[in-house]
């Protein structure tokens, strides 16, 4: 888990707790501002969770690539014109 997933989460908690706080109050600004951290927060949220898996993703193919294993194989190729059969090849 990165910071941001982290932060993200933690924003979103904070938002949620002045909502509830706003609607028990009935202060309506409270309540909003405790909405926009919300949606803050998922965004923060999510940006993480988008580097968190491109760093999984890297780790992959370099793992792929120091295997010495063969990327592409005849079998995963497909014929890029139509109506041209991949057995003809």
């Amino acid at each position: 888990m990165n910071k941001d997933q982290v932060k993200g989460r933690l924003e979103e908690a904070k938002g949620k707790v002045k909502e509830v706080a706003g609607k028990v109050v009935g202060n309506k600004r409270l309540e909003a501002e405790g909405d926009v951290e919300q949606v803050a927060g998922k965004v923060q949220k999510n940006y993480g969770d988008m580097k968190e898996q491109a760093k999984k993703t890297r780790q992959k193919g370099k793992a792929v690539l120091a295997s010495g294993r063969p990327i592409f194989s005849a079998a995963t190729v497909t014929p890029s014109q139509p109506g041209v059969d991949a057995s003809d090849h």
